[in-house]
């Protein structure tokens, strides 16, 4: 089976691994030289209570000279699914599309003992492309994490547990689509189009829902820059609203902010002073840096267990025989 299974998928697997080996060079060139702007290490400048000039001047030419590298990396977190499709949409589709299914499923080894050979081999494959591609990207990425965080969105989809699990998603949908349609290439985009769909949805409704965020207020301070507040929530923290509040902590809209705005221009008084006498106070409501791996692992869990079942409609389809 295993001799059988490379020999129907070696070109899916050698072309994959060429890719990300390609890629891994080169931001592995790209990422060593980043990585020497910080003589102590990126990790040495994290966090603002501890940036010394040095280290602001290190940050600077970080972004001007690697900036452009992290904007691109913006779309590699399509790079698992793109793997995980490849992977999954001719396990079944191109045994119905050829009619090798007949001399398949024939022989000595049983129907479910041939399909759980393949996708345990194929899901095994998909796993340790991905896990290749997420340990190179994270690494790059480790002075840019120290200045950002890794809450941002360009950043959490393409390090730790999620990037595996987007490509198990992947890799189940386009099997699942492939035993239905009997299409290798309508079964990977239906693959496709089904992640944009879900990582879109958990993205922008379940994954701020993944804990209770946290609310921080502090009064605006009397002097300073306009909009200056304290640290908190902190560069690493995702932050998933701000504003202003009263004196009671009833949010202001952003009609009667500007109206504060209006009132302190019309008075002569720095904003701050004006804000400050009236007890206005600044609120940031955001999920602190220490949950990463928890919503990780919460992310990673859902993207497996829906992959876990798109597997079992697969395994049910076959079972029929699907003729």
């Amino acid at each position: 089976m295993t001799w059988l299974i490379w020999r129907q998928h070696r070109t899916e697997v050698v072309v994959l691994g060429l890719l990300v080996g390609m890629f891994g060079v080169v931001l592995l060139a790209l990422g060593t030289q980043a990585h020497d702007l910080f003589p102590g290490g990126p990790a040495r400048c994290a966090g603002e209570a501890r940036v010394t000039d040095a280290c602001t001047a290190s940050f600077r030419r970080l972004d001007d000279e690697y900036g452009y590298v992290e904007n691109l990396l913006a779309a590699f977190y399509l790079v698992p699914v793109v793997i995980g499709a490849f992977l999954g949409a001719p396990l079944l589709a191109r045994e119905l599309e050829d009619g090798t299914w007949q001399l398949a499923w024939t022989q000595a080894v049983p129907r479910m003992r041939w399909l759980a050979a393949k996708l345990a081999a194929l899901a095994g494959v998909t796993v340790a492309l991905t896990g290749m591609f997420t340990a190179v990207l994270t690494w790059f990425r480790q002075p840019f994490d120290a200045w950002e965080g890794r809450f941002q969105y360009d950043a959490f989809d393409l390090q730790g547990l999620v990037p595996v699990a987007y490509a198990l998603f992947a890799f189940g949908a386009a099997t699942a689509a492939g035993a239905v349609l009997r299409r290798s290439l309508p079964a990977f985009g239906v693959a496709f189009g089904a992640f944009l769909a879900a990582r879109m949805s958990v993205a922008l409704v379940a994954r701020p829902a993944y804990a209770t965020p946290l609310t921080t207020r502090e009064p605006v301070p009397a002097g300073g820059a306009k909009d200056q507040a304290g640290s908190v929530p902190g560069f690493a923290d995702w932050t998933i609203e701000r504003g202003y509040a009263d004196a009671t902590g009833r949010r202001l809209s952003s009609a009667e902010y500007s109206e504060l705005e209006a009132a302190a221009d019309q008075a002569g008084t720095n904003l701050n002073q004006f804000l400050h006498a009236r007890g206005v106070q600044r609120f940031g409501v955001y999920h602190p840096a220490d949950r990463f791996w928890t919503f990780q692992l919460v992310e990673a869990a859902l993207f497996v267990a829906v992959a876990a079942v798109l597997t079992g409609v697969v395994v049910w389809r076959v079972r029929r025989r699907m003729i």
